[in-house]
């Protein structure tokens, strides 16, 4: 992690304790509201997190006490996993992502260009965890976010994790959706195909024959879209939201749809544009396609199921 300052690991009551001051590669606001699905919570303006490596519970906070630094604590076990979880919540949040050279070549684009200047450290809002990110997009297929984050809490109090000692909660692991039921998860309120497409999703990824950490990103993506309800769309918003994919656009997101039929459609409110239209049309922003398609809805005001993080 890039111009950062650990601070010497402590032992206080359970676990060690590691804290990490780090300076931001760009412009950088930390967001400081809870997420919809519950598993990010705000308390005095420090966000606090729970996440796993395998069985082992990492607990994080963090908190930008000023502009240009960032702090991230973590207590688990051991260093070692402090560390990791540490890594992984930078990484979700992209305080090492150098947003310069697309703020230089874009800052005065026709399109974008107002929305760059006007907002130069708006990324994706990112996950943790690869396997929550592709999770969380087959819920979100197709419907409002706040209908899916429902869904997703309920998952979470069905199948999560819980922190005894802090009351915070995981998302469900892979292993553990793996050996669901598909009844199951459609009583949480999933269609059956995006119930069965979890349980699958959940066997590749426990099994080992899709690693969603590992570098090379198009061959898992190649094996996830032989499943039944694992398309594009869900595809790129894991690249995109999970795996730090800039270049990844979810071109079949409803406000892509609308925005470039609007655009290229003489303004007409009512045009939509196909899937190849909105590719073709952001196709000139690689390889920040996705990150250029946030800027746009800012823009225009049309955020549609996307999450934004400032």
């Amino acid at each position: 992690m890039s111009a950062s300052r650990a601070v010497p690991a402590v032992a206080r009551g359970w676990g060690v304790e590691v804290r990490r001051e780090i300076r931001p590669a760009w412009v950088f606001s930390l967001s400081r509201r809870r997420s919809l699905d519950g598993l990010t919570q705000v308390r005095r303006g420090v966000l606090h997190r729970l996440l796993h490596q395998g069985a082992e519970p990492v607990t994080i906070r963090v908190a930008q006490p000023a502009a240009d630094r960032v702090v991230i604590g973590a207590r688990a076990a051991s260093r070692e996993l402090a560390d990791w979880g540490i890594e992984q919540v930078g990484r979700s949040l992209g305080v090492d992502q150098d947003l310069g050279p697309f703020y230089e070549r874009f800052a005065h684009d026709r399109l974008i260009g107002a929305a760059v200047r006007a907002n130069p450290g708006l990324r994706a809002s990112g996950r943790p965890d690869p396997f929550e990110a592709l999770v969380w997009s087959v819920c979100e297929q197709l419907i409002e976010y706040e209908r899916a984050a429902a869904i997703e809490r309920r998952l979470i109090a069905r199948l999560g994790r819980r922190c005894p000692r802090t009351g915070l909660r995981d998302s469900p692991p892979a292993a553990v959706l793996a050996t669901q039921a598909p009844a199951v998860l459609a009583s949480l309120g999933l269609t059956e195909t995006r119930a069965m497409a979890l349980v699958r999703v959940g066997r590749e990824v426990a099994s080992g024959r899709v690693d969603l950490h590992g570098v090379d990103h198009e061959s898992g993506w190649r094996r996830l879209r032989r499943i039944h309800g694992i398309g594009a769309w869900t595809l790129q918003m894991l690249a995109l939201t999970g795996q730090g994919r800039l270049d990844q656009l979810p071109a079949a997101d409803v406000g892509y749809l609308k925005l470039v039929g609007r655009l290229t459609g003489g303004g007409d409110p009512d045009a939509r544009a196909t899937v190849e239209e909105v590719e073709r049309f952001f196709a000139p922003y690689a390889p920040w396609c996705g990150l250029a398609g946030l800027h746009a809805l800012r823009g225009a005001g049309a955020g549609a199921g996307l999450r934004l993080a400032a």
